[in-house]
């Protein structure tokens, strides 16, 4: 038998929400593999028609999840979207590296310690995503900050786009935010006399 409901509750990080049923009742829990491949990623305030099981404790949970309304609000692919393409913060970002390492303001290591922080940050969100959909084991949200703060955050924030991951918690993009500041003054700063001496001494020169 196939019920209807909204979904009332999505964490789209996490992958899992909760369905509240037409005419009311106990919420039934809904994870992301209840959809059908291909398709695209709830958002609160979807319709859905479902079919009822059980966990091992003997709670509602959502199968055979389908969408009322296929146009609904803030539609969104499942896979890894390639709609939100490379933010032109990232490009501008690193064409200005590529300018201070041409005019020897920044050594070669500078720019390619940012490339490979954001190789890694990408993998590591993608990894976290994956996991998420899986209900697997994921990675700490401090380590996400961490790989940003040493100069991944280009690479992170690629990956919040494309991958749609940690895009729309607030909590997170507070933090994330506060990383990026704190490595663009410490890159500001290399810019400076004493950082220009700095640099000088770590290459013995």
């Amino acid at each position: 038998m196939r019920y209807q409901g909204k979904i009332t509750q999505w964490k789209d990080g996490q992958g899992f929400g909760f369905i509240t049923p037409n005419g009311g009742g106990e919420r039934v829990f809904l994870h992301i593999k209840a959809f059908g491949q291909g398709g695209r990623r709830p958002v609160e305030g979807d319709i859905v028609t479902y079919e009822l099981t059980a966990d091992a404790k003997g709670r509602a949970r959502a199968v055979g999840v389908a969408f009322v309304d296929v146009r609904s609000r803030g539609a969104r692919p499942v896979g890894n979207g390639r709609g939100g393409g490379l933010p032109l913060l990232v490009l501008a970002f690193f064409g200005l590296l590529g300018a201070l390492v041409l005019t020897g303001r920044l050594p070669l290591m500078v720019l390619g310690l940012y490339a490979g922080a954001s190789l890694l940050a990408f993998a590591v969100y993608a990894w976290d995503k994956a996991a998420a959909q899986g209900g697997h084991w994921r990675t700490a949200e401090n380590t996400l900050h961490m790989i940003a703060l040493c100069g991944g955050w280009p690479g992170a924030l690629v990956a919040q786009r494309v991958l749609r991951h940690k895009s729309s918690k607030a909590s997170f993009q507070v933090g994330f935010w506060a990383t990026v500041l704190i490595n663009c003054g410490g890159l500001g700063w290399l810019l400076t006399p004493a950082g220009a001496a700095l640099q000088m001494g770590l290459l013995g020169r």
